[in-house]
């Protein structure tokens, strides 16, 4: 079977770089591009299965292309999902104008990202990259704080050491120390994905505490966990 592609828009690095790191362990073929012109170009040469693209770059922008792509015979098939800066009213009937198939909100969370892709490809794999990791935790749920520790940590989410443990769906605000050279605090939301506290033990060989799926982090912080996680498995 042929190696699916993936085409990946943004005039900005550090958006492409995020979302390649969101599907490094999907078997697919990643191409990228910087506008709608390059973009264009690259997809009548490559024919991809699946396009994310920035609606607002210069030169040709994203809602441009898509409307390119979508009056194309040969292009008109391929899913397009175009990534917005909000969730704007006017920004989402540019993309039902321009023909897009979806759409994705910046930040770029993860979880509704893979989910977006895996609505278009089965080869889409949801599982993270995950590194043993032990750091101070602040949480903040409800007005109240309390502290943990990491046990490990992905771009997806990370696992909570705490006496405290809050019961599954609760949203949280947390805090982690990510450590290194140039040290540093991530700030993000998450919602806890499962509960190993008293009574609910699932997984014994943790200390008691709580998995938290992140839904919420600014690309800046989470472009900060994808390197540090990189750079961690590159030395194990």
């Amino acid at each position: 079977m042929a190696t699916k592609k993936i085409l990946l828009v943004d005039d900005t690095r550090l958006f492409l770089e995020l979302e390649k790191s969101f599907l490094k362990l999907s078997p697919v073929k990643i191409l990228t591009a910087s506008n709608g012109e390059e973009a264009l170009e690259i997809a009548r040469k490559e024919r991809p299965d699946l396009v994310f693209m920035d609606i607002h770059m210069p030169g040709m922008g994203g809602a441009a292309c898509c409307g390119e792509m979508k009056s194309d015979p040969a292009l008109r098939t391929i899913p397009v999902v175009m990534v917005t800066a909000s969730g704007k009213e006017e920004d989402l009937e540019i993309c039902r104008q321009a023909g897009c198939d979806g759409y994705v909100t910046k930040p770029i969370d993860r979880r509704r990202f893979l989910e977006k892709a895996r609505s278009y490809l089965d080869a889409i794999d949801r599982r993270e990259q995950r590194i043993p990791y032990r750091a101070p935790v602040i949480c903040t749920l409800d007005g109240f704080s309390f502290t943990g520790t990491s046990e490990d940590l992905s771009l997806g989410g990370v696992y909570v050491a705490s006496g405290t443990v809050p019961r599954e769906k609760c949203e949280l605000a947390l805090e982690i120390r990510i450590t290194g050279p140039a040290s540093t605090t991530v700030k993000a939301r998450g919602v806890v994905a499962w509960e190993n506290g008293p009574g609910k033990r699932k997984k014994a060989s943790l200390p008691p505490g709580f998995g938290v799926e992140f839904i919420g982090m600014q690309d800046s912080e989470g472009e900060i966990i994808r390197s540090f996680v990189e750079s961690r498995e590159e030395t194990r």
